[in-house]
């Protein structure tokens, strides 16, 4: 699905400053692989949040998930675009990608590689998760 607007650049720029600045606050004291994510409503409104790790691993919470239920809390559910800013510029796990799929199939998705603080690629939840599950039609 493509996305039926553009990222101008001070949404980029504005997108990944969030994201990094985001990324100093992770706390990944088990894997070292500190994530920052920052989101961008349809309405504008800009929401950041952090990996935050448990020493029950399957308890850690994704910085893309933290991000969108800041924004979830605060009454947004639709996404323009999400940056997540790792060592890399890695995408999205796959329940994040279920996650962010649920909130907007033509989401723009921002991959940063944090050591360069460049993007790495731009693209859409609807080109990494294909043919996704939704109960929504």
């Amino acid at each position: 699905m493509k996305p039926d607007f553009e990222l101008d650049e001070e949404d980029r720029t504005q997108l990944i400053e969030l994201a990094l600045e985001a990324r100093s606050h992770a706390y990944a004291p088990y894997s070292r692989f500190l994530v920052g994510a920052s989101v961008l409503t349809q309405q504008g409104s800009l929401f950041h949040g952090c990996n935050v790790e448990n020493a029950s691993l399957g308890l850690t919470i994704c910085a893309e998930r933290v991000a969108m239920g800041s924004a979830i809390s605060a009454g947004f559910q639709r996404f323009r675009a999400i940056c997540v800013v790792s060592e890399g510029g890695v995408a999205p796990c796959g329940a994040c990608r279920q996650f962010i799929r649920e909130f907007g199939g033509d989401t723009v998705i921002l991959l940063v590689d944090a050591d360069e603080r460049s993007l790495k690629k731009e693209t859409t939840i609807g080109q990494l998760l294909p043919d996704s599950f939704s109960l929504k039609s």
